[in-house]
């Protein structure tokens, strides 16, 4: 499954998840944030079948989809006080939705592990590969162009500035991505591909890490203030 089109084929030659797709699909106009609109259920679906692929793993593709459209069903804010309680939240609403579109009990349990062990903010390996595989998706979407678009929107909801104007890489201050978006980079998305489960995952986060890189030597070049060492440099291919 390699392309947009192969999985949204595979969701329409299966009537059960074909339902379910519908069902997120109504509930997703009711929330107002594009990096966990459906269009974000999707591409996390289309990875984490593409992940567990490509270690190996014996995951049902149709387990995998189904834990990739309902993992962000309970949209919890940033800001929100229960906020770390959010995977546990969506993972409850998969036990109660997806036995109605004809998921056994075994399949059932399977995904809402996946969807608990996902988070990022519980700070948890994965105990099985269907976890290892949506966590890895999910935290994928953090990284590369998508991750850059996510980091603003969600600056411009909090409040955020685009960065410090007078000191925009930290040099002599702490981090702070509550009050400047750029600080992100530093604090967290950086960083995640270290933190992959699977190799396929790694590889990816690694390639997106380096365009992140280059796009912040570039906004380096442009204000006049060059970035510390990053991964990827300006004209680089990422």
């Amino acid at each position: 499954m390699e392309r947009r089109a192969d999985l949204l084929a595979a969701i329409a030659a299966d009537p059960q998840l074909a339902a379910l797709d519908a069902a997120v699909r109504a509930r997703a106009p009711a929330v107002a944030d594009p990096g966990h609109d459906h269009a974000h259920f999707l591409r996390v679906a289309l990875w984490t079948v593409r992940l567990a692929r490509a270690d190996g793993d014996q995951v049902p593709a149709r387990e995998a989809i189904a834990a990739a459209l309902l993992h962000d069903i309970v949209n919890v804010p940033k800001d929100s006080p229960d906020r770390a309680r959010a995977s546990e939240l969506c993972a409850a609403a998969a036990r109660e939705l997806l036995p109605r579109f004809g998921f056994d009990g075994d399949a059932v349990a399977r995904v809402a592990e996946a969807i608990v062990d996902h988070s990022f903010s519980r700070g948890a390996r994965p105990r099985t590969p269907l976890g290892r595989a949506l966590q890895d998706a999910d935290r994928l979407e953090a990284v590369g162009v998508i991750g850059v678009f996510r980091t603003i929107s969600t600056g411009v909801h909090l409040g955020a500035d685009y960065f410090d104007g007078e000191d925009p890489w930290a040099r002599a201050r702490p981090l702070d991505d509550k009050r400047h978006s750029i600080d992100h980079f530093f604090v967290k998305l950086l960083r995640l591909a270290a933190t992959m489960n699977t190799a396929a995952g790694r590889a990816e986060a690694v390639r997106r890490s380096q365009r992140m890189g280059t796009l912040l030597a570039w906004l380096g070049d442009e204000i006049g203030e060059p970035p510390p060492d990053l991964p990827g440099d300006p004209g680089a291919a990422g």
